[in-house]
């Protein structure tokens, strides 16, 4: 499997950040997903974010749990930790890892089946709490290691690869963490670099738990017409030989637009999602009129994007359980275990 390997030549002309490190420094292992997947947008994102804030790669966390999604802390700073949980659990290891450790970045990318489903739970305590950590949904609105199956995400009305409508109405991570107290809220679109980098950027130095749902089209499940989140290249280009699945190369979709303007997103297969960017009057830190503007721009069928919600001055996870600023692994043996009489102490306010 040479071919999944990067080569590691580089050009001497290549920018350098603050610490010396050019974006390649940043990158991971090639890609496995389908080409033209909006995850794979998400990951060239996650490096230039990298990049221009000079993290230094043996000090970031990357972790996951089960998806498509998943494999993307593969495809980012070869450098740094990474852990790939059972389904769901992400957030659990992710609170363990932070507690341990509060001196590193961590970043959690997970799917909207990982996360609203199986992890719904975890996904709401980790919220609570205020983790300080950057998760990523990757939202694609399907189950795309398992053929396709509608997700929590899923719109209603939106058809399956096969033909099913969906009923159900959607989880909207957005809506739930603001609910649940989240203290950084922002949506974004894969396509659109732009935006989507500095929002990672901020979201990696907001002291708390920073959620960024990152609508992200799935080009095997979701192309087809009917999908309310597809990236459809259809079958006439080409004449199959043999009855075989085929997933052809798509080009990425892009989206720029100004900050205030609404932008119809087309896919290949005329179906399309409409995005509106929040312009200068928008007020991040009213949580109620947030809240209010985004189900308004739902009833209109428009995802708002940006920074949706942002409160700085909130407690975070370590500062409410008063976590040392020393790593456990530093800290000496004698301090970490003070014996049987400090144990019994502390058993003693319980009785």
């Amino acid at each position: 499997m040479s071919y999944l390997v990067k080569p590691k030549v580089h050009h001497p002309s290549l920018p350098k950040n603050a610490l010396g490190f050019t974006r390649r420094d940043y990158e991971g292992a090639l890609s496995t997903l389908c080409a033209g997947c909006g995850h794979d947008s998400i990951t060239a994102a996650l490096v230039e974010a990298c990049w221009e804030l000079a993290l230094e790669p043996q000090n970031v966390v990357k972790l996951s749990g089960i998806g498509c999604s998943s494999k993307t802390t593969a495809y980012f700073v070869s450098g740094g930790h990474g852990f790939n949980a059972v389904h769901g659990r992400m957030p659990s290891i992710a609170t363990g890892a932070s507690a341990a450790n509060r001196t590193l970045t961590y970043i959690g990318v997970s799917g909207d089946g990982d996360t609203l489903s199986i992890g719904l739970g975890q996904f709401c305590h980790a919220i609570r709490r205020n983790l300080d950590m950057l998760y990523v949904i990757e939202n694609n609105g399907v189950y795309g290691l398992t053929k396709g199956q509608f997700s929590a995400s899923a719109d209603v009305g939106t058809k399956a690869k096969r033909g099913e409508v969906n009923y159900q109405p959607p989880v909207d991570p957005v809506l739930l963490a603001m609910a649940l107290g989240a203290s950084f809220v922002a949506r974004s679109f894969s396509g659109d670099k732009d935006q989507l980098v500095p929002l990672l950027e901020a979201g990696m130095r907001h002291k708390g738990f920073s959620l960024i749902d990152v609508l992200s089209p799935c080009v095997t499940f979701n192309d087809h017409e009917g999908s309310t989140k597809s990236y459809q290249y259809t079958r006439e280009h080409y004449e199959p030989a043999v009855n075989v699945d085929f997933i052809p190369l798509e080009r990425e979709i892009t989206a720029q637009y100004a900050p205030g303007e609404a932008l119809p997103v087309v896919m290949h297969d005329g179906s399309r999602i409409v995005l509106r960017k929040l312009d200068a009057s928008y007020d991040p830190t009213d949580r109620t009129a947030a809240a209010a503007a985004i189900q308004e721009r739902m009833k209109a069928g428009e995802y708002l994007t940006g920074l949706l919600y942002v409160e700085p001055s909130q407690r975070d996870f370590h500062d409410i359980n008063q976590t040392p600023d020393e790593p456990l692994n530093l800290m000496p043996y004698e301090k970490l275990s003070p014996g049987a009489g400090a144990l019994e102490k502390i058993l003693s306010r319980y009785r």
